[in-house]
């Protein structure tokens, strides 16, 4: 009689055999990699990968259909790494109705958006790596679709620190759930993101337990984050994270982005201003420094803010749809 450890076990396998089955039908029929270069990427054989792909059809986790626009993605994504000088481009292939102003329009593309965002996390997510993760919408999608799927020696770690608001799943919340679906240690920032005075902040920093977490944060090997536009209604206005004073400053300054917390203006330099001295999270330098950040946004508002990440030197991997993508290769 089986023991329910085994059964368990049973079950951790069969979630595993699975990721691994849908992760290699993405490389091969969305990204349009060869079987070769799939076999580099996985570090197994190429008769493994042919076996793969065939247990993804026969499980039915794949359904091929033959569509040429499906080409047009692929050529796509090698012409952006090329341009951006990037690692990988991973394209949502969505057709969403609507206004693009419109806010279930927005959400539907950041919800398919982070599904492939999730799926390429095992692609791009490596043993042994200190990995720091943002918060938004996007990101709060990512976490909570990633599958289920041990990665040895894994640390996730958040980037900024935490924010009540009812529009967006807490900062801690994404860290902790991306944790758990990955098998990893995870350390929050036990601090709010932003202060009423930079002096509370400051003396915030210095107490040694979030002292040592943004230490931590600057030994990173790499960053998950979305990116967030510089219009009314993005969240860290309608959130009351800064007021609208202060908001229209920096998009007085030029800011077209806000990337974890901060301004960017259109080369993807960062803004310093009012906000910065009461924010407690990852300064941008960091990030710039390490360039191996997985930007995963799409849609037509946030356009000019992914356009000032990439120019910023942020990005490695990034995970957009279709549209943005083709616009992207045109400016």
């Amino acid at each position: 009689m089986m023991t329910e450890h085994a059964k368990k076990s049973d079950a951790r396998r069969s979630l595993h055999q699975d990721s691994v089955l849908a992760n290699t039908a993405i490389l091969y029929y969305k990204e349009g990699l060869t079987q070769n270069e799939i076999a580099l990427r996985l570090g197994v054989s190429r008769p493994t990968v042919i076996n793969y792909l065939r247990l993804a059809r026969e499980q039915n986790i794949v359904d091929i259909r033959i569509n040429g626009a499906s080409f047009a993605v692929s050529n796509t994504s090698r012409d952006l790494r090329a341009k951006f000088n990037l690692a990988d481009v991973y394209i949502a292939s969505l057709t969403p109705e609507g206004d693009p102003a419109d806010v279930a329009y927005k959400a539907q593309i950041n919800r398919e958006v982070a599904q492939v965002g999730a799926m390429a996390l095992h692609d791009v997510l490596q043993p042994g790596e200190l990995v720091g993760i943002a918060w938004g919408e996007t990101i709060y999608h990512l976490a909570n679709e990633a599958p289920y799927r041990i990665i040895e020696d894994l640390t996730v770690c958040q980037l900024i620190g935490s924010m009540t608001t009812p529009l967006v799943s807490t900062a801690e919340g994404c860290a902790i759930s991306l944790a758990s679906r990955l098998g990893a240690e995870c350390h929050t920032l036990h601090a709010p993101a932003i202060l009423t005075s930079a002096k509370l902040a400051e003396a915030l920093r210095g107490e040694p337990v979030i002292s040592e977490q943004l230490e931590r944060l600057k030994t990173i090997d790499r960053s998950i984050f979305s990116v967030g536009n510089c219009d009314s209604d993005t969240p860290i206005v309608q959130s009351a994270i800064t007021s609208k004073e202060e908001f229209d400053w920096y998009r007085e300054k030029g800011a077209v982005g806000v990337l974890c917390g901060r301004f960017i203006d259109r080369a993807g330099t960062h803004i310093e201003g009012p906000m910065d001295e009461r924010m407690i999270g990852i300064d941008l330098s960091y990030l710039k420094d390490r360039a191996n950040g997985l930007l995963v946004a799409g849609g037509p508002a946030k356009f000019d803010a992914i356009t000032a990440t990439l120019n910023g030197g942020y990005v490695s991997h990034l995970v957009t749809d279709e549209q943005t993508a083709q616009a992207l290769l045109e400016i």
